[in-house]
């Protein structure tokens, strides 16, 4: 049996810890060819060794000396730093997918390098199709890019084979995050530590935090009009609190198909990685009998401001899906570090689009200049306040 070769950046993340349950299980199939980590070596260096994974990268260690305790540690393998290694690697190495799962817009350039090669891309990426979607569109090509997001790979397998004329509508379900059923008065106090707990997902901090503004869901159907070419007005998302149906396609019979399974993003990585095979595992079980009733419900304004603005910035398009991106990322970092309030976030995001100007078609140097400007941007509005 030939073995897929996985590039899998983002290796101590969740996603992460998701595809290293699926790898395990799947040994006979798959081969690591390289790992990436952003800095944390403790967790990587024993996986490195203990699963045999040649070649491993390190994108935000700079210290020399620690470098070389590294490579002590890790003596069978090549141990490479910083970004422009990785993109090098990505060029150069012996891959057949590369699994993106780097967190927030530090994962854009591994994106282009990874489709610029001409290798498979399992993306779980949201920021490389918010900021580029219109580059990546001409970039990718059919067939190259397999969706990760749980809402996504539910899109992509409930739509199967059926042409683009015969959908409707795409239906992206949502858990409304940890904040679904607090009275709105009492968001004031809410904590970084309460913003982290989610109620049904093990996700990073920035994912977690973008479900609970839901800005994530507005992602998402960024994510949506890119990957399946469809307009914004046939894209719609609901607040679903059990996150069993992860998301639905509505085709132009009125017939809804929808993918279910408990939450777990072990398989929709397995899925991403076995198309267009679906190979027997044994990770993730759905007792259709011990499910909760399932519901569905509308996105209230009142509670997701940020939500609602992501679908006016998507639906204007250009620059101002990067900038906004941008302020999102420097108001949690605010919020992380106590010095604003959860409600502080959607008024600092609104100034800082508010404050930008529009480019209609930006190029990839243009996109990562203005996601670096518009941080800085956001940050020093606050700082002003």
């Amino acid at each position: 049996m030939v073995r897929k070769k996985i590039a899998l950046l983002g290796a101590t993340g969740s996603i992460g810890n998701s595809f290293f349950k699926v790898y395990c299980e799947q040994q006979q199939r798959l081969t690591l060819s390289l790992a990436v980590a952003h800095t944390n070596f403790s967790k990587l260096c024993p996986l490195a060794l203990e699963l045999n994974i040649p070649v491993l990268v390190f994108t935000g260690i700079k210290d020399p000396a620690l470098q070389e305790k590294i490579r002590t540690e890790c003596p069978a393998q090549k141990v490479y730093f910083g970004s422009a290694d990785l993109l090098s690697l990505l060029e150069e190495a012996d891959y057949d997918i590369g699994l993106n799962a780097i967190g927030g817009s530090a994962g854009i350039e591994a994106t282009f390098a990874i489709l610029k090669r001409g290798k498979k891309l399992a993306l779980a990426n949201k920021e490389s199709l918010v900021m580029g979607g219109h580059l990546v569109q001409k970039l990718k090509k059919p067939g190259q890019i397999l969706p990760v997001d749980s809402e996504h790979s539910a899109i992509f397998q409930a739509m199967g084979i059926h042409p683009h004329h015969e959908v409707q509508k795409l239906i992206i379900t949502a858990s409304g995050g940890a904040f679904r059923s607090l009275p709105l008065q009492d968001f004031d106090a809410i904590t970084p530590r309460m913003a982290l707990r989610h109620p049904n997902w093990d996700m990073g901090a920035k994912v977690t935090l973008d479900s609970a503004t839901m800005f994530n869901k507005a992602l998402e159907v960024m994510e949506a009009h890119w990957l399946f070419d469809m307009p914004y007005e046939r894209i719609k998302a609901v607040i679903h609190p059990q996150s069993i149906v992860h998301s639905l396609v509505q085709f132009q019979d009125g017939s809804l198909l929808a993918q279910l399974s408990a939450p777990d993003m072990s398989l929709p990585i397995l899925y991403a990685l076995s198309y267009p095979e679906r190979w027997s595992s044994d990770i993730v079980h759905t007792d259709l009998l011990s499910l909760p009733e399932l519901s569905f419900e509308e996105i209230p304004a009142a509670r997701y401001p940020l939500f609602y603005l992501g679908l006016e910035v998507a639906t204007q398009g250009g620059i101002l899906p990067t900038v906004m991106n941008a302020a999102v990322e420097a108001a949690m970092k605010l919020f992380l570090e106590e010095k604003i309030p959860f409600t502080g976030i959607y008024p600092l995001v609104e100034r800082t689009i508010a404050s930008a100007e529009q480019i209609s078609e930006p190029d990839l140097d243009t996109i990562i200049a203005a996601n670096r400007d518009y941080y800085r941007r956001c940050l020093a509005l606050h700082e002003k306040q």
